[in-house]
């Protein structure tokens, strides 16, 4: 018994952990995003989460948030984004309140492996939609 035991113990505990993750609260997506609160000066609005089951952390992120200036040169500069002047294809299923229309800024990583991340920011409101995808 001892010996199925030990063969067997470790399939289920990997096995149990196996549930994706799937959410519409902007606050906990953005604790699974940044792996911390949000700051007391950022407006989340809106958000849609998935994370895959596996253990590569395949996830696919919407968020509408309205950050202070300061808190979104800091996000550019710390993530090593650039404005990114490309037609940008979102995917057909992405939630009807994600509209980044031609008064957005769209900014994407600086670097050539490119999984069609997209960042936006409304010049005249503030406003910033991130949609982050990473499989």
């Amino acid at each position: 018994m001892r010996v199925k035991l030990i063969y067997f113990l470790p399939i289920f505990l990997l096995l149990g952990g196996c549930s994706e993750t799937k959410s519409n609260d902007p606050i906990k997506i953005y604790n699974h995003w940044a792996g911390q609160k949000p700051p007391e000066d950022l407006n989340l609005t809106n958000g849609q989460y998935w994370k895959s089951s596996h253990w590569t952390n395949e996830y696919i992120m919407y968020l509408e948030l309205k950050p202070s200036l300061k808190w979104w040169t800091d996000f550019l500069n710390q993530n090593n984004l650039k404005l990114d002047t490309t037609k940008s294809i979102l995917p057909n299923d992405k939630p009807n309140w994600f509209n980044p229309n031609s008064k957005y800024l769209q900014y994407k990583i600086d670097d050539s492996f490119d999984q069609g991340s997209r960042y936006y920011r409304d010049t005249l409101t503030g406003k910033c939609l991130v949609y982050e995808i990473q499989l």
